[in-house]
């Protein structure tokens, strides 16, 4: 991965320009996990992959995520020996680096973004809980920002890249990127395929549909701590009675899929196999954590967008947000802007109703 990073050209600072290298970046996370995903159910030994090692800035760090984070830092080094750039990262927050040929490494830290190189954010592995129990795939999310002199925000965001960690028994991963304001490209390909197979792979462009059904579909709300589950389960009641009630919905036909990664749930909204998603923990309270973090979705959100989906915050306005690795996140999706007309009135209602309560 130094050799990808040290044919950076440090002229082309945007998303276009270091989307070989962020593939690279990609790819070689995949091959780390899936090979430890491999050899540890080779070796009966799929429960250690969840020990916890560390506790990262943002997250837990399991024994599966080390690898990872490994890769990520070889990257890392890599890059700074060609030219300067800063790198968030759930484990360690934002880091700055750029070229020192006097260092034996090639690099040195830097003090701050002012370095005129890019702005880059990842969460190696998005999913973590599901995946190490081999029981549904994670993601890979990464978010590109170009050159400032501050911590980035999502709105300053220019591209974004989603790369599947499929499970043991998949043979193909997904791949999505996209620039801001699209396409919003989408690949299946085989896992362990290179930068370059990526590349030549013709991809297919991802524009959600325009309808706006209330029902036939997923419409979920995300729940993960038991102690945030109450006061959530009775916000989703209420909107769902009221979907019932004021829309005709067939609520037989409305589906929950609890899925334990951001970056995931927004791949499927941009997929059009969600219609609605709702990631509300910090808002409805209850307990510290954990929540959403920006690091979580900052590419995922690009692709999403540029795919058509419509994004907006707990208070539902349009989601924007500083991208760190601790600030809690609360976020609303709708496959398009038809169906946010349709429920966003509700769901603006439930919490009326929720807050108005006993």
């Amino acid at each position: 991965m130094t050799q990808a990073g040290a044919t950076l050209d440090q002229g082309a600072i945007n998303f276009s320009g270091w989307r070989a290298s962020l593939r690279a970046l990609a790819a070689s996370v995949q091959s780390v996990v899936r090979r430890q995903l491999l050899e540890a159910i080779a070796a009966e030994r799929l429960s250690d992959l969840g020990r916890g090692v560390a506790e990262g800035v943002g997250d837990t760090t399991f024994a599966l995520d080390v690898p990872a984070e490994e890769a990520v830092e070889a990257w890392f080094s890599g890059c700074a020996r060609a030219g300067p750039l800063s790198l968030l990262t759930e484990d360690a927050g934002w880091r700055h680096r750029g070229p020192d040929p006097d260092q034996a490494q090639g690099w040195r830290e830097l003090e701050g973004f002012g370095h005129g190189g890019p702005r880059i954010v990842i969460d190696p592995i998005d999913g973590t809980r599901p995946l190490m129990h081999d029981l549904r795939s994670a993601w890979v999310v990464i978010g590109f920002a170009g050159a400032g002199t501050s911590q980035p925000r999502g709105a300053e965001l220019s591209g974004g890249l989603l790369v599947e960690l499929p499970t043991s028994v998949q043979d193909r991963a997904r791949w999505l990127e996209a620039r801001r304001g699209g396409p919003a490209e989408f690949r299946i390909l085989p896992v362990g395929a290179s930068p370059e197979e990526v590349a030549e792979a013709t991809p297919t462009h991802l524009r959600v549909d325009a309808e706006a059904r209330v029902d036939a579909g997923y419409l979920t709300f995300f729940r993960y701590h038991p102690a945030q589950r109450r006061r959530l389960a009775t916000l989703e009641a209420s909107f769902f009675e009221r979907l019932a009630e004021h829309e005709g919905a067939d609520l037989l036909q409305v589906y929950e899929d609890s899925y334990c990664s951001s970056g995931a749930q927004l791949a499927l909204l941009a997929l059009g196999r969600y219609r609605f998603v709702a990631d509300l923990r910090a808002r409805a309270g209850g307990v510290s954590g954990p929540f959403c973090k920006p690091y979580d979705v900052a590419g995922a959100v690009v692709i999403a967008e540029a795919a058509g989906v419509v994004l907006r915050d707990a208070w539902g306005q349009p989601l924007d947000f500083d991208i760190d690795a601790t600030s809690p996140l609360d976020w609303i999706g709708y496959v398009n802007e038809e169906t946010r007309a349709r429920l966003e009135p509700h769901l603006e209602a439930a919490w009326a109703e929720l807050d108005e309560g006993p």
